[in-house]
């Protein structure tokens, strides 16, 4: 519903002195104001009757064309309602009879996918792939390949949100599909694709839980190391892969497979990790130089044997391999946890969470190990003013942690 009224704008006076008088509009709960392009003193204004008063000389002619303006105002308001195509950007060019843009009613994954397709042309291929599946899942509810952005208000959320429940999804991957969905509808409102008044997330909470820690102990971690399997059987290669990781203050398996030659310079490991672009350094400690030795000459450009040259870094193809190498390795970890007597799920991704843990179990503060693993601690904005640890303090911690594994 769409509601308006005459009124004088009193939050700022003009050079003379003197306050415009507005039309006041409201839809959806959102109000924007249009000038009527007459300006007088408080004292002159009636609020009452919405009028001029008779106190201002020229009040006969101010409320002569007054009733003549909110009439075209109203009788557009009602028409562009009527029609459908009410937006406070459109009823302002109306009413100064500029051209009027209309917004088309664009069709949700044609623009959604559009998205994908350029991240994809600058190997964003990550954020591509969590688009995707929001749009997937989002058209699929709504049943509607012609699903336009204006069909996706504050009702078609909720019902959205309400039918992922039903059907199990967890709220953390819920509140994924939701951002995703909430940052293709901005990037749409800055192309001039929707009308900002149609945004339907002012209402919106996004929820999350807290994630279940997938740390295991030093005990689990020390029985891995110490585990022997024949060399180059899937086994070996997946325990190599995860000692690797935790040896390098748990690298991702992402990470770990784009390591070359060139990024070992005087024993220390510098790379940048593809999740946020932070640039880190790791002095190779002997488990790491030992694992890299066995695969010496495997790869004619990266350390490990994942990538062949010729695929480019960071494309789909990359994607797809890493994600399948990781999937093979996880399949081998849970045999080898198996064999170790590990009740806990063993992942590539236990590394991280399991140095970190470790870490901290030996006293080193939230803040050190923060850095140690390329996150930022605390308040961001004071993290500026902050000095990095020193690079010897932070091999000193991974050397500890890797230590206590070894005893």
């Amino acid at each position: 519903m769409i509601t308006y009224k005459v009124v004088l704008d009193e939050r700022r006076a003009n050079r003379k002195g003197t306050y415009p008088v507005m039309f006041r509009i409201t839809s959806n709960r959102i109000t924007s104001n249009y000038s009527t392009g007459i300006a007088i003193s408080k004292e002159h204004w009636n609020q009452e009757a919405s009028l001029v008063s008779n106190l201002c000389p020229n009040y006969r002619e101010l409320n002569k064309n007054l009733p003549s303006k909110f009439l075209k105002a109203q009788r557009l308001i009602l028409q562009l309602e009527e029609d459908g195509q009410f937006t406070f950007e459109c009823f302002k060019q109306r009413m100064s009879n500029s051209p009027i843009v209309k917004h088309q009613k664009t069709l949700f994954a044609d623009y959604a996918n559009q998205l994908v397709a350029d991240m994809i042309e600058v190997n964003r291929v990550g954020n591509a792939s969590v688009y995707q599946t929001a749009i997937n899942r989002v058209t699929s509810f709504a049943n509607n390949m012609a699903l336009t952005f204006q069909d996706i208000d504050y009702t078609f959320i909720e019902k959205f949100k309400h039918q992922l429940t039903k059907d199990g999804v967890k709220p953390n991957t819920i509140g994924n599909y939701l951002r995703s969905i909430r940052a293709i509808y901005n990037k749409a409102i800055k192309a001039k694709l929707v009308d900002r008044t149609c945004y339907p997330f002012h209402e919106i909470t996004i929820k999350t839980e807290k994630t279940a820690k997938r740390a295991i102990s030093i005990t689990e971690i020390a029985t891995i190391y110490k585990s022997t399997y024949d060399a180059h059987t899937p086994k070996w290669h997946a325990r190599n892969f995860f000692l690797l990781s935790f040896s390098l203050r748990g690298i991702s398996f992402t990470d770990l497979a784009y390591l070359s030659a060139g990024s070992i310079k005087d024993g220390v490991i510098t790379y940048k990790r593809k999740k946020t672009g932070s640039k880190l350094t790791v002095r190779l400690m002997p488990l790491a130089k030992d694992i890299l030795t066995f695969y010496r000459g495997t790869n004619e450009h990266y350390l490990l044997p994942v990538f062949t040259k010729n695929i480019p870094e960071g494309g789909t193809e990359a994607k797809a391999i890493t994600r399948q190498w990781i999937k093979t390795t996880n399949k081998w970890l849970k045999r080898i946890a198996s064999d170790c007597k590990i009740q806990a799920d063993v992942t590539t991704y236990v590394t991280r969470h399991s140095w970190a843990t470790i870490a901290k179990r030996l006293g080193y503060s939230n803040e050190l190990i923060a850095e140690c693993l390329g996150h930022q601690y605390g308040n961001k904005i004071t993290n500026i003013y902050l000095d990095s640890f020193d690079q010897r303090l932070i091999d000193d911690v991974n050397e500890n942690v890797l230590s206590s594994i070894q005893v």
